[in-house]
């Protein structure tokens, strides 16, 4: 042994680590075996990672939508102004010496693209296109006169886009995203799209009833015209209550046994003061009287005759609010004889506001406990590859009123 050193004896040649086995200059790498990591996701591993991808691609949708209604706003602001002296370099001048860096940046990522290949629209070619939604923020408040006669309050717009960073930063980076916070995102985006005068179908008729949002915007076709589906009545009338639903209908159509959500959740005096205000209503009940009353209550295992008391009741309530009406005829009452299907109240069915709330009737369950499909009317076509255009649920619905009414008798 040398002076000052250290002889280690020679290791096992069978074993795995001896010196023997490794090159000069190799790194020695554990096997698998030895990290004893565990790759493989279980179910409730896979159900985690679908929640968050589901509200991730909700929040991207909204953000899409506000950076690029963003960047068309600042473009058709500031590009008037800078691109005559500019010409293509407009968005570095009217980022200034302020925004320097971060305009350089967008540029260097443009350039990067164009030779990479990523750039599939030739209208994204320009720097603008390349700006994230903070640095379209800075362009705003740097030039706030400019875009002072079209956004009403600066503040009000600073603070919404607050709020998006928050979802932007999570989504950018692939983090977990919470429901709160992308409810937030949702109301924040619909807020500032209003601001920037891109609400688009967002400005429902009818008193924003029931706004469509971006996502159903974007893939809304692949459900018909569902717009909502609900466990029970209970849940709907949480989310949706019956004055948003019935509150400024100009016609409503409803079609049940007792049509309890009409009857039970809107007041009297509401319904005398919206057929006051134009509105025309017809409602079909089940005849109180038929035998497929009878049918309903055993199969709910009620005593005889509470089920065609209660619909006698509903139907001596509405005959008392079309009594005080200036023109009774614009409130009509029938009766069928039929096996009711289903329950339904459509309103504004004749034109683009309509919606409609649709319960199919089951054989155990009362009507606060079934399933609730929201429909939007207006006619909206669904395109589907390699077939013809057809219609959604709501025209459904709206033709077989129609035959029933037509099979009806009045209640006078």
């Amino acid at each position: 042994m040398s002076s000052g050193g250290l002889e280690l004896p020679p290791g096992d040649p069978g074993h795995e680590g001896a010196p023997g086995d490794i090159p000069p200059g190799a790194v020695s790498v554990a096997r698998p075996m030895e990290i004893g990591a565990e790759l493989d996701w279980g179910a409730d591993a896979w159900a985690e990672a679908r929640t968050r991808a589901q509200r991730a691609g909700r929040a991207y949708i909204w953000l899409n939508l506000v950076e690029q209604r963003t960047r068309a706003v600042v473009a058709a602001v500031l590009r008037p102004v800078y691109e005559p002296h500019h010409g293509e370099d407009w968005v570095i001048a009217a980022a200034g010496p302020a925004g320097q860096e971060w305009v350089q940046r967008a540029a260097a990522v443009r350039e990067v693209s164009r030779r990479k290949g990523y750039v599939l629209d030739p209208s994204d070619d320009n720097v603008l296109s390349f700006l994230t939604l903070p640095q379209l923020r800075e362009l705003i408040v740097q030039h706030w006169p400019c875009f002072e006669p079209y956004v009403d309050d600066r503040r009000d717009l600073e603070l919404v886009l607050d709020e998006l960073e928050v979802a932007r930063n999570v989504v950018s980076r692939g983090r977990a995203l919470s429901q709160t916070v992308l409810a937030q995102a949702e109301r924040a985006s619909a807020r500032l799209l209003a601001m920037l005068g891109g609400t688009g179908r967002g400005a429902a008729p009818a008193g924003d009833r029931l706004p469509a949002d971006a996502v159903e915007d974007l893939v809304g076709d692949r459900y018909a015209d569902v717009v909502r589906v609900h466990a029970d009545r209970v849940r709907l009338q949480r989310e949706f209550p019956a004055e948003d639903l019935f509150g400024a209908a100009r016609r409503l159509d409803a079609i049940g046994i007792g049509l309890n959500l009409l009857v039970q959740g809107f007041s009297g005096r509401r319904l005398i003061r919206l057929a006051e205000a134009g509105c025309r209503v017809r409602l079909l009940f089940l005849n109180p009287a038929s035998s497929a009353v009878k049918r309903r209550e055993r199969e709910l295992g009620l005593r005889k005759g509470e089920l065609s008391r209660s619909v006698e009741t509903n139907i001596l309530h509405m005959r008392r609010v079309r009594s005080k009406l200036r023109d009774p005829g614009a409130f009509e009452i029938h009766v069928f004889d039929e096996t009711p299907r289903f329950t339904a109240y459509l309103v504004d069915g004749d034109g683009p506001g309509g919606l409609a709330v649709v319960q199919s009737y089951l054989r155990t369950a009362r009507g606060m406990e079934t399933p609730v499909l929201v429909l939007r009317g207006g006619g909206r076509e669904v395109v589907r590859p390699g077939r013809d255009a057809e219609y959604g649920l709501f025209e459904v619905y709206r033709e077989e009123f129609e035959t029933v009414w037509a099979d009806s008798r009045p209640v006078s």
